[in-house]
């Protein structure tokens, strides 16, 4: 048992139901490191214990912060909000990958068919780690120099059945395909242009990342959602098999949601899921 400010609570790793949990998010609060066009978090004490000996909190607030869930309707005209996404899809088996990826390197069919190929089941929850969460802060490096899945990437998950997408990255695209770069609504930072001529060798970033979002627009139109920003414990459970939770609120119209990740484990199979029967 672990002893937190006087109360005692059963642990990530020892508790009763014999069950392992690590958690995949990044902490959400104040000052939260935040996409570059959205507005800063907000955070206001109502009530607090000085004044009224109760704590209530008022939050302002993107629901693309921290580690979050997109729905097809953040992208895609006419596709489901997020509450309209059946529960199975925020609940399921899958696996964590090991994709090590640099500065602005793409992540591609071939990327993924060499780390999961073998191994991927279709409806599997597929995260991959780059290891680009060690990076995750207020900074240009995170948010505008980030790797990230290229359409042929998104032409993979379509082609496994694959029922989740979760990556330790900005976005479900590489940064430069969206509006970070010469996409639709920017590029917000245009400076990086000459940065990635010169990085590239001379290339012109409209000719390496001539669509917007098309990995977001694939998966979408798909039924595959997309887990942007995971982090916490994710280097402790890459490389296995998992099972995944992640519900969002049911919030009418919803873009996306802000989500708690979770990654568990049943070390000796022994733990069930009720079977519903009925009691008097």
């Amino acid at each position: 048992m672990a002893k937190i400010r006087g109360i005692e609570f059963e642990e990530n790793l020892h508790n009763a139901m014999g069950l392992e949990f690590y958690n995949l998010s990044h902490r959400f609060g104040y000052q939260s490191p935040n996409w570059p066009y959205f507005e800063d978090v907000k955070i206001e004490r109502i009530h607090y214990m000085a004044k009224s000996g109760v704590l209530s909190q008022r939050i302002t607030t993107s629901m693309h912060n921290t580690t979050h869930i997109d729905a097809p309707a953040h992208v895609v005209q006419g596709t489901p909000f997020i509450d309209e996404v059946p529960l199975p899809h925020f609940f399921g088996s899958g696996i964590v990958v090991s994709i090590p990826k640099k500065k602005w390197e793409p992540i591609t069919y071939d990327d993924m068919e060499k780390a999961a190929g073998k191994i991927v089941r279709p409806r599997d929850v597929v995260i991959v780690n780059t290891g680009w969460h060690h990076q995750y802060e207020d900074s240009e490096d995170y948010f505008c120099r980030a790797p990230g899945f290229v359409k042929s990437a998104g032409e993979w998950f379509v082609e496994k059945q694959v029922k989740v997408v979760g990556h330790d990255t900005q976005a479900n695209d590489h940064p430069l395909a969206t509006a970070i770069g010469p996409q639709r609504n920017g590029p917000l930072h245009p400076h990086l242009a000459e940065e990635y001529k010169e990085w590239s060798g001379g290339r012109d970033w409209k000719d390496d990342f001539p669509e917007w979002e098309p990995v977001h627009r694939i998966l979408f139109n798909n039924g595959i959602l997309g887990i942007e920003n995971v982090g916490g414990d994710l280097d402790k459970v890459t490389g296995r098999r998992c099972t995944f939770a992640f519900f969002p609120w049911n919030w009418d119209r919803g873009d996306g949601c802000i989500i708690r990740l979770v990654a568990m484990i049943d070390p000796k199979g022994s733990y069930r899921i009720e079977s519903g029967e009925t009691f008097a």
